[in-house]
């Protein structure tokens, strides 16, 4: 059986919740209207976390919002806040949720420090609906 939500069957999904946060986060992001959204599987590639959120936000405003509304979401599925820091201007903010990490930039920061690079050999959740 396939979940719709993510392509992955789901025998292969034995953290569904987080996974279903992963995919509504995603497109609570787009319906704020985030950009360049992306959702990582690194389960098996990094020994800190499970899935990896990346958004560019076009101000400290927007970012700082987004970031309030997924810890209440992540609240809601039950996931706890391990830390959260932001850059001093907003440009640059991350979420650790533990079993995800969600970075929200500013394009040319999220240019910068390329997580895509870095985590481009993991695979994408399709989050779109």
């Amino acid at each position: 059986m396939t979940s719709p939500a993510s392509g992955r069957t789901l025998a292969a999904m034995s953290d569904a919740p987080t996974c279903d946060f992963v995919v509504e986060a995603a497109r609570l992001l787009h319906d704020r209207h985030l950009e360049d959204i992306l959702v990582f599987d690194v389960r098996g590639l990094s020994q800190i976390t499970d899935y990896i959120i990346i958004a560019s936000g076009n101000s400290d405003r927007q970012i700082r919002a987004l970031g309030d509304e997924l810890e209440q979401l992540a609240q809601n599925y039950m996931l706890p806040r391990y830390g959260r820091d932001v850059d001093g201007p907003c440009q640059w903010l991350v979420i650790d949720l533990v079993d995800v990490i969600v970075h929200l930039f500013e394009p040319a920061m999220r240019s910068h420090y390329d997580l895509e690079m870095m985590w481009g050999d993991a695979p994408t959740i399709e989050w779109r609906r």
